[in-house]
């Protein structure tokens, strides 16, 4: 027969005796904790925890330390890219792959003062490392499967050479899918030397595993002002070669030739210029009865126009945006300065994203497309105030001013989708009484007197390219068209082409575009005999005037 006063003092016991271990174990981690020096191994937190199944868990106390780093105003050459971040390493490999992963290189002794040779003896290039042409390598081979248009181009012009004799100097963005570029116009025959149009944009890796395969290249991520023009220089005034073909994106290169060094510029066969600011330029010489070769505008070619300024920027806005500040567009106040195709597609994503979009505009008929896409028009210095993100896209000069700067609120994002630097005021930034923070690679903080801070991304210059990437397969379409344009104006008789500036022909156009078509397993439907005499066309095309706009 059970005794339950004796079972009652058992349990009582038994439970004084587990709160007691329970105690003992809590006092145990507890010390544990508040030494600072001691250490706990992950048996003995194992087997706290588990013989306290009961109890609430003991917060272990986290320390920061607080980590204050002194930041140049004005990043020296040498500390570029070695400026303090107040973000941890893991937030900057999240967003890394813009700079590609040389960023995190220890070496800042400039590429000017080192000397390299790569596997074939050569030293006729400067780039950052000739030791990443491995790892650049790869970076191209992956950029290859996805513009399989013009790998085939390669492959079908490859015996022919069309381009054997052409001697082409380029200065565009260095990054993988360019890469695949360059090589096919060497595959086509070409000699090629090549330096940057935008000191952000290079991917050190790429320009190293392209100097490996004998291309001289003269670039690096982060180069001065000085860098920019020696490197251009450079490109262009060798000893025992003169080029006869420029590959231009921004028209820097055609007017340091043009200035520098005319008697070769006369001797240029063809322009080829991909840029609204560089095919400016071009017009401005021409007019002025300056320009005394023949130039081709790929800018304004429709597979330009559409897929590399307004689907390409559509996706590469918030690529950039995203990288470098990490913020939640939904709800925020977005001016995008400038209607025509790429601030249609940076309009169009934004708006997405639920940000209310206000375009400022001097052209009416952009200006009245804005309003049927369901954009305010509006005058910049109406909104600043409450404006919290500025993009510029107009390929103009000052669009936006200090005084507007100055009158922006805290914590404003302000950059460029344009191809130059002139669009943001920011040599007016540069001022003793404004204090520049850089947070992490290319995110600068300019900081008023008051404290107030404006957000600045990659020091006004071209946003996608400087802080993201862009889609591989818009690059293929753009590509094509460069390398369709050096082929006509290389292989064209004299007197097809007079010294002014051109648009790339219709038939051209619509080659390139079908050459992509089977990306997406597309199948054109084709006219009859009876429809193309109906429409009055080739059957081949082309299928528009040049006057059509699409």
């Amino acid at each position: 027969m059970s005794d339950p006063a004796g079972e009652a003092k058992l349990e009582l016991k038994q439970a004084s005796k587990e709160v007691k271990e329970s105690e003992n174990v809590a006092e145990k981690y507890s010390a544990m904790t508040v030494s600072k020096n001691s250490e706990m191994n992950m048996g003995e937190l194992s087997s706290a925890f588990s013989a306290v199944p009961t109890h609430k868990p003991v917060k272990k106390q986290i320390q920061f330390v607080e980590d204050k780093q002194e930041f140049s105003r004005f990043p020296t050459k040498a500390g570029r890219r070695s400026l303090s971040r107040s973000i941890s390493q893991s937030s900057t490999d999240s967003y890394s792959s813009a700079a590609s992963y040389t960023d995190s290189s220890d070496d800042e002794t400039s590429p000017r003062d080192k000397t390299q040779v790569n596997s074939k003896g050569s030293s006729d290039f400067c780039v950052k490392s000739i030791k990443q042409a491995e790892f650049g390598r790869r970076e191209i081979e992956i950029a290859e499967q996805d513009m399989s248009a013009l790998i085939s181009l390669r492959k079908r012009a490859q015996s022919e050479k069309p381009l054997a004799g052409a001697k082409i100097v380029g200065c565009t963005h260095i990054t993988a899918q360019t890469a695949v570029l360059i090589e096919t116009l060497v595959a086509l025959g070409a000699q090629c030397r090549w330096t940057a149009c935008n000191i952000y944009s290079t991917q050190n890796e790429v320009a190293a595993a392209l100097s490996e395969t004998g291309v001289a290249v003269f670039a690096w991520k982060g180069e001065s002002e000085d860098d920019f023009w020696w490197c251009i220089d450079r490109c262009v005034n060798t000893e025992g070669w003169q080029p006869n073909m420029i590959l231009d994106d921004g028209g820097d290169l055609t007017h340091w030739m043009y200035k520098k060094y005319p008697n070769v510029f006369k001797k240029i066969r063809g322009i080829v210029e991909e840029s609204v600011t560089g095919v400016h330029r071009l017009y401005q010489l021409s007019k002025a009865g300056k320009l005394c070769v023949p130039a081709m505008n790929v800018n304004d070619s429709v597979t330009k126009q559409k897929f590399d300024n307004l689907y390409c920027c559509r996706e590469s806005i918030l690529d950039g945006l995203k990288r470098t500040t990490d913020v939640m567009f939904g709800g925020k106040q977005v001016v995008v300065c400038g209607y025509g195709e790429v601030g249609k597609g940076c309009s169009a994503a934004l708006k997405a994203l639920g940000a209310v979009v206000s375009v400022t505009e001097i052209d009416p008929i952009c200006a009245l497309q804005a309003c049927m896409d369901g954009f305010r028009v509006v005058k910049l210095n109406e909104v600043i105030r409450q404006v919290d993100v500025i993009i510029t896209c107009t390929g103009n000069k000052n669009v936006v001013t200090r005084d507007q700067l100055d009158r922006m609120k805290n914590g404003s994002i302000v950059c460029n989708m344009g191809h130059s630097n002139t669009e943001i005021d920011v040599a007016s930034l540069r001022t003793p009484e404004l204090t520049w923070e850089r947070v992490r690679s290319q995110v600068d903080h300019v900081i008023w007197p008051d404290g107030k801070r404006v957000i600045l991304l990659a020091e006004g210059r071209l946003l996608n390219l400087s802080c993201s990437t862009v889609p591989t397969f818009v690059l293929s379409i753009t590509a094509t068209t460069q390398a369709l344009a050096l082929i006509e104006l290389y292989n064209a008789p004299e007197g097809r082409y007079k010294q002014d500036v051109y648009l790339l022909p219709k038939k051209m156009d619509e080659y390139v575009a079908s050459l992509h078509l089977t990306t997406f397993d597309a199948h054109l439907t084709e006219l009859s005999d009876e429809q193309a005499k109906y429409l009055g066309l080739n059957k081949n095309g082309p299928f528009k005037p040049n006057y059509y706009r699409y």
